[in-house]
């Protein structure tokens, strides 16, 4: 599903980012991305996400080698990727229902192949009554959970999530890992980072353990 071979990324005004990364991430796998404050975990999603380019090596993407797309090519990488953000990256302007409809609108669906899917993937996170508050009057747990629905709103077989618990308390993190299991079992790849060894221990799944941009330890 998912290859690192020799990866290398360095930024001309911080130097390198990430060291000599290999590793594979099979179809249906659980996958926690943990590390120190400044590791490089975030830089490695932004390489899947081909938000970023790596400087040197290949990164397959479901048989494809993503380092070498075209910017035309991207957004159809992109459709395959579920991408959760710490930040919940939501438009408070607009309601749950249209932010979670968004890339659905963007990649051109039928009205009501939005709705039907929209509100699916608001059912998944329990959010379903709430499609027609904004994002603000809604609790920091809350609003992730609609992130999530968005991720997920096109059916992707991959998602990628960046501390996506980073900003809960124990009890909202705990329940948005649950979503996340639950995906995992219905056979989506997950690729977690996070710095929370407690939650990852209660996840299970296997570890990948970034130090100073290098892969240190690969383990369950």
């Amino acid at each position: 599903m998912l290859e690192f071979k020799e990866v290398y990324k360095r930024y001309p005004e911080f130097g390198e980012a990430l060291h000599d990364v290999s590793f594979h991430i099979g179809r249906g796998e659980r996958v926690f991305l943990t590390g120190h404050s400044g590791a490089g975990k975030s830089t490695l999603l932004k390489l899947v996400a081909v938000i970023e380019r790596a400087t040197r090596g290949q990164i397959v993407l479901d048989g494809r080698n993503i380092t070498r797309a075209s910017n035309r090519e991207i957004p159809y990488i992109r459709r395959k990727l579920g991408l959760i953000f710490q930040d919940y990256k939501l438009l408070y302007d607009r309601s749950v229902f249209d932010n979670v409809a968004l890339p659905l609108v963007i990649a051109g669906f039928n009205p009501g192949e939005v709705s039907r899917r929209v509100r699916a993937a608001l059912g998944k996170v329990g959010l379903l009554s709430k499609e027609k508050r904004l994002p603000q009057t809604l609790s920091g747990g809350e609003q992730q959970r609609v992130g999530i629905a968005r991720a997920i709103v096109h059916k992707p077989d991959f998602i990628l999530a960046d501390e996506p618990t980073g900003n809960l308390d124990p009890e909202a993190a705990r329940e948005v890992m649950d979503i996340f299991r639950d995906f995992n079992d219905l056979g989506v790849t997950l690729l977690i980072a996070s710095h929370d060894e407690q939650l990852i221990s209660r996840c299970g799944g296997r570890v990948l353990r970034l130090q100073r941009g290098s892969l240190s330890e690969v383990g369950a």
